[in-house]
């Protein structure tokens, strides 16, 4: 197998306006190739698009507009973790040899429809997330005792790392108290426990170990990819954890030959401040009755190791580009590029998207 970089990125800022999908395609690409060394647009030969929205065609236009004209190109929808998927799809066909250079690009509109999983009827009237959300948060509450009050500060610890984000939704600081005191959603979730639908963009350029030489000075290399589907509905799993989540990091870790410890810095998949919880302790970064108190450490000693850019919490939710994001991130952290967010000395990153209340998940590992 061939090994495979990250040799660019770019993106647009998350907003609450209305987005127009094409452009923001084209802007956040336009940001990627203009990141990377004298990149002949000739020699890219795989250009993939991660989206909801119910746009057709979209790699094909995208191509067209950035004057490409690739071997492989097609869109790549799986909800929430469309983006990683489409990311995963990229290092897929370069390792195997079909592929030298990949351009992915994600976007979303605020408006875009594909929240709801229509075909689902077990959801019966509890369609929206918000409801699965509040679900998870029981459970969790009642089997680990966890409280009000580290449910809040996972929201006020991302928002706070949100600030120094330039490209995130949100840029405003929220204490523990304005969580807790904010408006109630369901019995379990307030609004400011959940993240946000919004408009936005994000692409990365992936290349060969021979391309990646040629493209970048610092290349990060995807070394560990974990991906794992238990269901559609999420009646079918286990609320008291995210089954999904723990097979797909046991994969990744095993290919990239490294343990939980050995993680520096993580995007982890915040839907709900609930999901920061049960995310880390399926990675095997702490354990779930522990998970309140070390993001509680976490925020008192003002650690960024997870969720720097303010996850999904403070940086927005745009479905298609979400995972981009947060690889982008993890990217600009291995490479020390990430200013006032930046993690001391970070060698190995963690990538972690999951749809559907954990019903699918997707890791990466990356190394610089």
């Amino acid at each position: 197998m061939n090994k495979v970089a990250i040799v660019g990125t770019g993106q647009t800022k998350f907003s609450k306006n209305e987005g127009n999908v094409e452009k923001l395609l084209f802007e956040s690409s336009n940001n990627c190739i203009q990141s990377v060394n004298d990149c002949n647009l000739n020699n890219i030969d795989g250009v993939l698009v991660s989206t909801n929205n119910n746009s057709k065609y979209l790699g094909a236009i995208l191509s067209e507009s950035m004057g490409i004209q690739p071997k492989i190109s097609h869109s790549i929808e799986h909800l929430c973790s469309s983006g990683t998927n489409a990311v995963i799809s990229a290092y897929a066909y370069i390792s195997s040899g079909l592929s030298d250079i990949v351009l992915v690009s994600g976007a979303e509109s605020a408006t875009n429809p594909g929240q709801v999983l229509e075909w689902d009827k077990s959801r019966g009237e509890f369609e929206h997330p918000i409801y699965w959300g509040s679900m998870l948060t029981k459970s969790h509450k009642r089997k680990f005792q966890t409280t009000e009050e580290e449910l809040a500060i996972v929201s006020a610890k991302n928002h706070k790392q949100a600030m120094d984000n330039p490209f995130a939704y949100s840029n405003e600081p929220r204490t523990i108290l304005e969580v807790m005191n904010s408006k109630q959603i369901t019995d379990d979730l307030r609004i400011l426990d959940c993240s946000r639908s919004c408009s936005g963009g994000a692409s990365i350029l992936l290349a060969s170990e021979e391309k990646a030489r040629t493209l970048s000075d610092q290349p990060i290399w995807i070394t560990g990819i974990g991906q794992k589907t238990t269901s559609a509905s999420f009646t079918k799993n286990i609320l008291e954890d995210i089954k999904s989540t723990r097979l797909a990091a046991d994969s990744a870790y095993k290919m990239s030959k490294i343990e939980s410890k050995n993680i520096d810095v993580a995007e982890v998949h915040d839907a709900f401040s609930v999901c920061e919880l049960m995310a880390i302790s399926e990675l095997g970064i702490t354990s779930n009755d522990k998970s309140g108190e070390f993001v509680r450490e976490l925020f008192n000693t003002e650690n960024r190791m997870i969720n720097p850019r303010g996850g999904l919490i403070g940086a927005g939710h745009p479905l298609g580009a979400t995972g981009i994001s947060q690889t982008i991130e993890i990217t600009n952290q291995l490479q020390g590029k990430s200013d006032r967010r930046q993690i001391s000395n970070a060698e190995t990153g963690l990538v972690h998207n999951m749809s559907a209340a954990g019903t699918s998940s997707s890791i990466m590992v990356l190394e610089n």
